[in-house]
């Protein structure tokens, strides 16, 4: 499919000429030059003109390549992860809304291919990922801010680094920013095998927790334990919740980290110990709770959104991400991969499919 529009989402078209690095154009040939190779570029991206099903997703395969403006950075995009927030804001379901035409996306991976004016700590030719783009990360390059921008270690492949983004910063804020964890505490993470889940165990056994995760089928409870957890729960089999509470001797956990709190809130606060908290990360729709179990253990719910992270908490969080990369406890589990043209199909199975197993990424 051919698609003609220029737009890129809320924003509008990058500034030409990504001199960067304090480089300086020598001559107004060069000038030239640079604008004739910046725009003679094409790309192929998805782009969502109106909101809707996964089949508003459309394939364009003659984009203009966008420029880097201030302090920004032009992707070469290797990989994408794909993530359930990108699903409702294309269904029109979010509260947040980018305007039409817009192209989804961003967790990619990929090279530096040049960088706008203003940016000191990149240069063509670094590995990096992103967690956030200007232009979309469904597409083979993309536009990012450089502080949304972090080098991507040798040890990480391409895609790998696109299942670090939203996942492990999500994961951190919620066991730190919201539930201020504590080392020795015990921290449920409900729906473990998802690229969400599988970070939060790996952070949490790093920094001294006791993991209990729980996953929908065999496979994914294997997953789980080898990625931190120390005890793992079928949810799909009746009796799991009972199960966990044996395993904390009729205590309760200290925090749950919850990824579908419309179907599992309620129980949630009956598996908490005295002063535990549910961190709210992911919800489908809505859910009925008796605030009376709130009262009885002064149990909190908290809701997480790592849009509303401070520029000194997203520091902290790349920080300790970093570290773990360093010490080799941070390993993203690529789980299905799906071409670009497949999108669509992408977007329905991360909703409907039978259980989770690893980070959902685009290769393009």
């Amino acid at each position: 499919m051919l698609c003609c529009s220029l737009g890129y989402g809320s924003r509008e078209l990058p500034k030409l000429f990504p001199y960067g690095s304090g480089e300086r154009l020598q001559s107004a040939a060069d000038c030239v030059v640079e604008f004739s190779m910046a725009t003679s570029k094409l790309m192929r991206a998805i782009r969502v003109s109106e909101f809707g099903a996964p089949s508003v997703l459309k394939l364009c395969t003659d984009l203009p390549v966008p420029n880097p403006g201030q302090k920004q950075v032009l992707i070469r995009v290797h990989a994408c992860g794909v993530n359930p927030v990108e699903t409702y804001i294309r269904s029109g379901s979010y509260a947040r809304k980018p305007s039409l035409p817009y192209t989804p996306g961003s967790d990619v991976s990929g090279v530096v291919e040049a960088v706008g004016d203003g940016v000191r700590l990149l240069r063509a030719g670094d590995r990096v990922f992103t967690t956030g783009t200007e232009t979309g990360g469904y597409a083979e390059y993309t536009v990012a801010s450089e502080d949304t921008v972090h080098k991507l270690p040798d040890s990480l492949d391409y895609k790998q680094g696109a299942a670090i983004g939203i996942p492990y910063f999500t994961a951190f804020r919620a066991l730190f920013h919201k539930a201020h964890t504590k080392p020795g505490e015990t921290v449920l993470i409900h729906g473990a095998s998802g690229g969400v889940g599988i970070a939060a165990c790996q952070i949490a056994q790093a920094f001294g927790l006791k993991v209990l995760g729980t996953a929908g089928t065999p496979e994914g409870m294997k997953l789980v334990l080898s990625n931190g957890a120390h005890l793992a729960f079928n949810h799909r089999e009746k009796d799991y919740l009972e199960k966990i509470k044996e395993a904390t001797d009729g205590q309760g956990v200290n925090v749950i980290i919850e990824m579908v709190s419309n179907v599992n809130l309620s129980n949630d606060l009956q598996l908490l110990d005295f002063g535990g908290r549910v961190i709210i990360v992911g919800s489908r729709g809505p859910i009925e709770i008796n605030p009376r179990d709130t009262m009885i253990k002064e149990s909190s719910i908290i809701g997480v959104a790592l849009f509303y992270a401070t520029k000194e908490e997203t520091s902290e969080c790349a920080a300790a991400l970093f570290a773990g990369m360093e010490a080799g406890w941070l390993k993203p589990f690529v789980g299905p991969e799906y071409t670009l043209d497949k999108a669509s199909q992408a977007h329905e199975d991360i909703i409907n499919s039978s259980g989770a197993s690893g980070k959902m990424i685009l290769t393009m």
